[in-house]
């Protein structure tokens, strides 16, 4: 039984390899992005509910970017707070600013999806670049990379919305590393030809994309994946590519407290089993790999079987996972995560486990 053992820690180890080198490394190891902007005329989406304080500190960045022809859309879905009037006195104060008043529809109560459309519809250019309110731009030439990237055949586009350093916060290192670890999935998978999901925190497309699917309309009762599900649906090898300049990224403030970013992982979570049948199973082999390559080391070294062996397999693992998260840590500016990710790595797989069960005794929440 602990030779049959043996050769499944084996196997899983080398689909481990797979995934890391051959999968992973074509975003690792891939060279430095040059960009020569286009200077497209773009319209920058941002849908908003009750992000008053947000508004205030992230709009400034939004309307001073170093771009010649840009719109701001921006989106009160029905807010309770100042941020309707914050908007109304945008749109009065800047000529580039248009504002979408959602008002709340029995239909569509509480979607952010069809806040969005009414948004898209509004916005009068072909290129849309989309953020989060409670997100930012890292720098003033943010529109100048992503515009950088489009071309006839590539329009859309999947950018790195980071998470804000947080000093001697442990939480903050796990929520960075997760981040570091997804995008690394969806930018080496893009490469390969197989776009599955992007970020809405720092997303852009052409318009056309948008009605070519008809929109959200195939997942609209589906709360979540105004983002990762469009993007797995609109996304081809043909029309998709990746911007990881570190002018190009956007920067979101982090959960602080380990219950709310729980929750914010079990909302993510539901969203995943929609996807198309094979980034489900890639998905899914990934965590199966990493779950019980760690449940046949411990196994084996418990029964001290061939330990040397086991061992030697163990470094070896972790040093080509090592090396090719290190060369993507490099790439989004997050290596000081990677002297903790053996650590942060066994507490994401035991989350993960935890956040798959809890929603199956009960749903969370979406759209405020």
């Amino acid at each position: 039984m602990l030779l049959i053992l043996l050769f499944v820690f084996i196997g899983i180890t080398l689909i481990q390899l797979v995934y890391y080198v051959f999968i992973f490394g074509r975003f690792s190891f891939a060279k430095k992005q040059t960009i020569q902007p286009k200077k497209l005329p773009i319209s920058i989406i941002v849908c908003a509910k009750n992000e008053e304080e947000n508004i205030k500190k992230h709009f400034p960045l939004l309307v001073s970017q170093n771009y010649p022809d840009y719109e701001i859309v921006l989106i009160d879905d029905a807010s309770s707070d100042e941020t309707l009037e914050l908007f109304e006195m945008y749109e009065k104060q800047y000529t580039n600013v248009k504002l979408v008043k959602v008002q709340n529809n029995e239909a569509f109560w509480g979607n952010k999806k069809f806040a969005l459309t009414l948004g898209i519809k509004a916005a009068k250019n072909e290129y849309l670049v989309f953020t989060d309110a409670d997100c930012y731009p890292a720098s003033n030439d943010w529109l100048l990379h992503i515009s950088s990237q489009f071309s006839k055949e590539k329009t859309i586009i999947l950018g790195y919305g980071a998470y804000e350093k947080i000093k001697n916060s442990f939480l903050n290192k796990i929520i960075r590393f997760e981040t570091l670890l997804t995008a690394t999935q969806y930018f080496s998978w893009a490469k390969i030809g197989n776009p599955y999901m992007g970020v809405g925190r720092n997303l852009a497309y052409k318009k056309e994309e948008f009605f070519n699917v008809r929109g959200f309309m195939d997942h609209m009762k589906i709360r979540s994946g105004d983002d990762d599900l469009f993007i797995n649906q609109a996304a081809t090898n043909k029309n998709t590519e990746i911007l990881f300049t570190p002018e190009s990224f956007t920067l979101s403030e982090p959960k602080t407290t380990f219950k709310s970013w729980f929750y914010q992982k079990r909302r993510h979570a539901t969203t995943a089993k929609h996807y198309k049948g094979f980034d489900k199973f890639q998905l899914g082999l990934f965590f199966f790999s990493q779950f019980w390559f760690f449940i046949t080391a411990i196994v084996l070294l418990a029964f001290q079987f061939q330990w040397m062996i086991v061992l030697g397999i163990l470094l070896f693992r972790y040093l080509f996972t090592w090396i090719s998260l290190g060369y993507a840590a490099a790439k989004l500016k997050e290596k000081d995560v990677m002297y903790w990710y053996p650590i942060i790595e066994l507490i994401l797989i035991f989350t993960q486990l935890n956040v798959f069960f809890r929603n199956l005794i009960s749903k969370p929440v979406h759209w405020k």
